[in-house]
């Protein structure tokens, strides 16, 4: 769910899109055309995104718990910092399940939670292709002090942060999101490209659109002979671009916000991994810079803890 509504645009009159989106989308498709040719078969790393989704699933039986968070200080609005908690499982190999908790404070108003989400991804093709389609269903319980930018649908505007958490919380959407998401293994790289179109089913809301593309690549494809915990393969680095594309009567990238982000991950021994982005605001509707930054450590085999218990 966007956290600013078109409800909210009057609040701001700027509405232009900054030239920068476009230079930049343009850089990163020539990229991905670029790199662009049949992939080798095999086992990747998760890459180092916060928006964009890859064609990689949690493998069967693992369950990976990451805390995913975001902090901002907007211009004319108060500071916030927004923790979201995620329950990712493997439930098969073309199939993985996930449960998100969501919060946010905001400094000089208040802390409140903000919602849940329950989402699935389905892998249809079981083995590696030039272009890998996933599918991706999610129903959203948040309401509108949500500031987890976990994805950018519909017109929205970053003014929406001058409105108090006690007026904004008590607009509850519960909204179906659903995504296509294509990813390509070239080379050591990966590139992924998100489709969403996201619904309201308890309001009389049109069809509201967003992206997502992204590239990455781990720092080193081959590793080193003895046991490293800071060689060069375990950091990766990669872009992401995102953004609204407005609803079904009003599609376009006028009055949407818009960010381009570069990513940093470090996979640690034993399953943790380190990430980092700053993302930078691309128009008069986005925050100049947003923070975030996250933790995740995945469990091995979850399942068979519990039939060890039998």
């Amino acid at each position: 769910m966007p956290f600013g509504r078109t409800t909210l645009l009057s609040l701001h009159s700027h509405n232009r899109v900054a030239p920068g989106l476009i230079s930049a989308a343009s850089a990163l498709l020539s990229f991905a055309f670029l790199l662009s040719h049949p992939a080798k078969a095999g086992a990747q790393q998760e890459p180092p995104y916060f928006v964009t989704y890859s064609s990689v699933l949690e493998e069967p039986g693992n369950l990976e718990i990451e805390n995913q968070n975001i902090a901002a200080a907007p211009k004319n609005a108060n500071a916030f910092f927004a923790p979201t908690v995620e329950f990712e499982y493997g439930v098969t190999a073309w199939w993985t399940t996930e449960a998100y908790l969501q919060g946010q404070t905001t400094h000089n108003d208040s802390t409140v939670f903000t919602g849940f989400r329950f989402e699935n991804r389905f892998r249809p093709l079981p083995r590696e292709y030039w272009i890998n389609p996933v599918l991706y269903v999610e129903y959203e319980d948040v309401n509108k002090a949500d500031k987890s930018f976990l994805e950018i649908t519909g017109n929205d505007s970053i003014t929406t942060q001058q409105v108090s958490n006690a007026a904004l919380r008590k607009e509850v959407e519960r909204s179906v999101e659903t995504k296509l998401i294509l990813s390509s293994n070239v080379k050591g790289f990966n590139i992924s490209e998100n489709i969403i179109a996201e619904k309201a089913v308890n309001e009389a809301e049109p069809w509201e659109f967003g992206y997502a593309l992204a590239a990455a690549r781990p720092l080193a494809l081959a590793g080193k002979s003895r046991e490293c915990t800071y060689c060069a393969q375990n950091f990766a680095a990669g872009a992401e671009l995102f953004g609204g594309l407005g609803t079904r009567y009003n599609f376009g990238l006028k009055q949407t916000s818009q960010y381009a982000a570069p990513t940093v991950a470090f996979n640690a021994p034993h399953g943790l991994t380190f990430k980092f982005s700053p993302e930078f605001g691309l128009n008069d509707n986005s925050a100049r810079v947003l923070f975030r930054f996250g933790a995740s450590y995945e469990i091995q085999q979850f399942r068979d803890l519990f039939r060890r218990a039998r």
